[in-house]
């Protein structure tokens, strides 16, 4: 079996096992809706995963996610005709999930490209993305449970708040950490600090997205952060 084909059957059965489990869990226990939100987006986070070890090069990769996404939109199109869809998923707004899914899988590609594609290096690809997708999960989770500290400033909406910004600044520095760490190449030292930067800047970032925009200014914002700091450091191979 060719690489590429290989790839795709891991990612098809990753999907499987996950929504199985996911959606049984929606059925069978009483789940938070903002917590099955958070299922769902860890769902997509593990097909970014999958998709950089499972290909062979950037461009399969790239390619297959947009293809994934271009397959996937017309389905959640039909079953966004029936109405316990949008109450299952816990879609805010109709058409909410599709749109994720596509924004959210052209920014792999964009992100693939550049970081595997023009540099190389797909552990960077896979730090600029969980930068944000990780430490937006903790935003959203902290933020509305205990953000009961409001961050009122020019640009900003009054609906952030210290408590869910400081989360995605931790876990965000976390992930990336622990990314450029386990691709070596730079003491650990420097990956703190670099670690460092980026969750400020995913936080920042994130502080100033509306209307789910994050999903773009996130990822991007790390990238064009991470890429120059591992440069600087003499970090790219």
């Amino acid at each position: 079996m060719s690489p590429i084909l290989l790839g795709t059957l891991n990612l098809i059965i990753y999907f499987v096992i996950v929504v199985i489990l996911a959606f049984s869990g929606r059925v069978l226990f009483t789940i938070p809706d903002e917590i099955f939100r958070k299922i769902l987006h860890f769902i997509l986070l593990g097909s970014f995963y999958v998709l950089i070890i499972s290909y062979p090069t950037w461009l399969s990769a790239a390619l297959t996610a947009i293809i994934f996404e271009i397959a996937v939109y017309p389905v959640l199109s039909f079953f966004e005709r029936f109405r316990k869809y949008s109450e299952f998923t816990t879609e805010r707004k109709s058409g909410e999930l599709k749109q994720s899914l596509l924004l959210v899988y052209t920014m792999f590609a964009i992100v693939t490209a550049v970081c595997w594609g023009v540099f190389g290096d797909r552990d960077l690809a896979l730090a600029s993305f969980y930068a944000w997708g990780i430490g937006d999960a903790a935003a959203a989770l902290i933020g509305k449970k205990f953000g009961r500290h409001k961050i009122k400033a020019r640009g900003l909406d009054g609906k952030k708040s210290w408590e869910g910004t400081v989360s995605m600044f931790l876990i965000s520095n976390i992930s990336v950490f622990t990314i450029l760490v386990r691709r070596g190449g730079m003491s650990i030292f420097i990956c703190c600090i670099i670690a460092l930067i980026v969750g400020a800047a995913s936080a920042v970032s994130e502080l100033y997205s509306r209307n789910g925009n994050d999903t773009v200014i996130c990822p991007m914002s790390a990238m064009v952060t991470l890429l120059p700091l591992v440069y600087l450091f003499g970090g790219l191979r």
